[in-house]
């Protein structure tokens, strides 16, 4: 599972049961990131979760960072169990931005701030499993 935490909302991606393809589950208010996880977690095995670290371009940390950095804490504390691992989301955005554009997708619905985060998510989520399922 792969979470790109942002303030307001967080996207949330997964695989499939092989662990091969990525794709994007929901996205959920940053404040109901606690309870959503719970309920997740009771129905579905998750045996890693990352989450994006967002950082400048030249590997700063950003407004967002401190603000992901202790929603991750907040995980952990409450998921003691789940192993969590940042993972570098500098161009995760863009690059989900990018996708929707490629994939031909309306004006008005790459416009929609959740549908990005959602695929955000994905963009993270899918480089982990391409570098460790090459």
């Amino acid at each position: 599972m792969a979470l790109d935490i942002g303030e307001k909302r967080t996207g949330i991606a997964v695989t499939d049961p092989l662990g091969m393809i990525a794709q994007g589950l929901s996205t959920v208010p940053t404040a109901d990131l606690l309870p959503w996880l719970q309920t997740y977690f009771q129905k579905e095995p998750v045996q890693v979760l990352l989450w994006g670290l967002p950082k400048d371009l030249s590997g700063a940390d950003t407004d967002g960072t401190i603000y992901a950095v202790q929603t991750a804490a907040a995980i952990s504390r409450r998921f003691p169990e789940l192993k969590l691992e940042p993972v570098d989301e500098r161009f995760s955005s863009s690059l989900a931005f990018q996708g929707l554009l490629d994939a031909g997708a309306k004006r008005k619905k790459r416009q929609e701030k959740g549908l990005v985060d959602k695929m955000a998510a994905v963009q993270l989520l899918q480089t982990y499993l391409t570098r460790f399922n090459p």
